[in-house]
């Protein structure tokens, strides 16, 4: 497993090495030590899945402190853009964005700390999207970043997605208030 760096502080993309045979492969998906390597010392408290259907977009999530979280993200099924906003304050990329495909065929994950924004567009049908969470959901804590503020510029690759209403309504980021 390879941590790789992003430009953004404490965000990585995971690398699996993936063992393949006439059986399939086998791959690890978490180990310890080696995110320890990277100073990043976690205890995952909650994990959650959703399945979508192409086209849908999720985002941009996140739980502000007491209860925010860091999170561990991949796709078991399917293919997504994930994305991820730094709402850190002090932070060098405050405001910025990254993206990348995470899907089955890929086996990339990608470390989120806390004090990021989150969302993801599905790329394929029925896909089955993982998190691992170093804090459990609590409803007074979540928040949201509307995915199309073009302050931010995220180019989702979308055209029409689905939204829930709820993400619909999302505040823009200059009405944002960081508690990073």
């Amino acid at each position: 497993m390879e941590l790789q760096e992003t430009g953004f502080d404490g965000l990585y993309v995971v690398k699996a090495k993936v063992f393949k045979d006439e059986r399939g492969y086998f791959l690890e998906t978490y180990n310890k030590e080696q995110y320890n390597k990277k100073g990043i010392d976690v205890n995952f408290l909650q994990d959650n899945l959703s399945l979508s259907n192409k086209n849908v977009l999720r985002g941009l999530h996140l739980q502000n402190p007491p209860f925010a979280q860091g999170k561990l993200v991949r796709v078991l099924r399917g293919a997504v853009l994930d994305v991820v906003v730094d709402i850190r304050k002090d932070s060098l990329t405050y405001g910025k964005h990254y993206k990348l495909e995470l899907s089955e065929s890929n086996h990339l994950a990608l470390w989120i700390p806390a004090g990021f924004a989150h969302g993801f567009h599905t790329l394929e049908d029925n896909t089955l999207f993982s998190y691992k969470c170093t804090n459990v959901y609590n409803k007074e804590s979540e928040d949201a970043i509307l995915w199309n503020d073009p302050e931010l510029g995220i180019d989702w690759q979308a055209v029409n997605p689905i939204i829930s209403d709820k993400d619909l309504k999302a505040k823009l980021f200059k009405d944002f208030i960081s508690h990073f």
